[in-house]
């Protein structure tokens, strides 16, 4: 499994990149149906890296983890096998 950098249409409400909208893969726009779930992982460190993670359900039915970066203001969706892409 492997994250892979992707381009990503987020909805910004009261912050930057609130939820994903839709992501290119490989080439392909995909659209996010829904947002299943969300975590963050950073620690209370200024040092420490923090992430928001989404799990995403696409139209078709399919789902994908994606990662923001603040820091680096970039995003990854998670590949698990070549059938993902």
């Amino acid at each position: 499994m492997n994250f892979v950098q992707v381009q990503v249409e987020a909805y910004a409400g009261y912050r930057a990149n609130e939820s994903p909208r839709a992501f290119v893969l490989e080439g392909r726009r995909v659209e996010v149906d829904q947002v299943v779930d969300r975590w963050y992982e950073g620690g209370l460190s200024p040092r420490d890296q923090k992430l928001d993670y989404y799990k995403v359900r696409t139209g078709d039915g399919r789902e994908f983890i994606l990662r923001y970066n603040a820091q680096f203001d970039s995003w990854a969706v998670l590949v698990k096998s070549e059938n993902d892409i």
